[in-house]
């Protein structure tokens, strides 16, 4: 086995001593772990930089990718949850297969384990992995936008015992604001995502607050906020602004103020 800690000491140079199909192999392994040293730092650090810098090829990327969704349906947590930040890292390096869009979306409106960080596991994220994919899709010229709008909405409104933490709420609200500022969005593309929580925030539960309603409330705020003030996109120096701005703002407020008269 090779000692990742090294070659992350030693910037990431890929080892010559071993194939580099065996090196990805045993990565894509060691992203399984339980053990979060070994997952985060050493074989998820060294494979997003491996990714990054072009080093493995367009098949070999592929093929990963092909693994990655397979992880969908792992039974255990970490596993299910690192995957998309593989998928993030290999759709932003250029290669996409449209058959990774379904089998992401099912797996991230269904995903019952939202804890941010255990005491044993490390992080697992999922919905805030699982956002940066999002977003990475939602810009995506091969995806279609809404697509990941109704998807990250969905997410929000999905019955959950959990409340976000950990900044999750940000990171989709961030994804959300990212695919809205695709040019392809008509008017009315950009405002009906949010008719289901129109639907369901008017209804309040017998219950009170529960924790989807607040994990909505959250992230839409996050987003009106980025869209009201701009935002970077990855990689960008300047503010983005997204079309038909005023319209979302609008129909982003109607939906805050069910829950919030006094927010806005």
């Amino acid at each position: 086995m090779t000692d990742w800690a090294r070659v992350r000491a030693d910037g990431y140079a890929v080892p010559t001593d071993r194939p580099l199909t065996d090196l990805v192999a045993e990565l894509s392994g060691l992203l399984r772990s339980p053990d979060p040293v070994i997952r985060d730092t050493q074989a998820y650090a060294v494979l997003a930089t491996w990714i990054g810098r072009g080093v493995l090829s367009t098949d070999q990327l592929r093929g990963l990718g092909d693994e990655m969704v397979t992880r969908f349906a792992d039974p255990e947590p970490q596993a299910r949850t690192f995957a998309p930040l593989i998928l993030d890292s290999i759709v932003s390096a250029g290669v996409f297969e449209p058959s990774w869009v379904p089998r992401f979306e099912r797996w991230y409106v269904a995903e019952e384990d939202l804890r941010g960080y255990d005491a044993k596991l490390g992080w697992l994220h999922a919905v805030a992995h699982g956002a940066d994919l999002l977003g990475t899709l939602g810009l995506h010229p091969a995806v279609e936008p809404v697509q990941m709008l109704r998807l990250g909405i969905g997410r929000l409104l999905t019955p959950t015992p959990h409340v976000l933490r950990d900044l999750e709420d940000d990171r989709l609200g961030y994804a959300l604001a990212a695919t809205l500022t695709r040019a392809d969005l008509t008017e009315t593309d950009v405002t009906d995502w949010l008719d289901p929580a129109l639907r369901v925030l008017s209804v309040p539960p017998v219950e009170g607050i529960t924790p989807e309603v607040t994990n909505t409330i959250r992230t839409l705020r996050a987003t009106y906020f980025l869209i009201d003030h701009g935002f970077r996109l990855s990689g960008s120096a300047t503010l983005t602004r997204i079309p038909h701005r005023d319209q979302v703002k609008t129909k982003l407020a109607d939906v805050i103020r069910i829950v919030t008269p006094y927010y806005l």
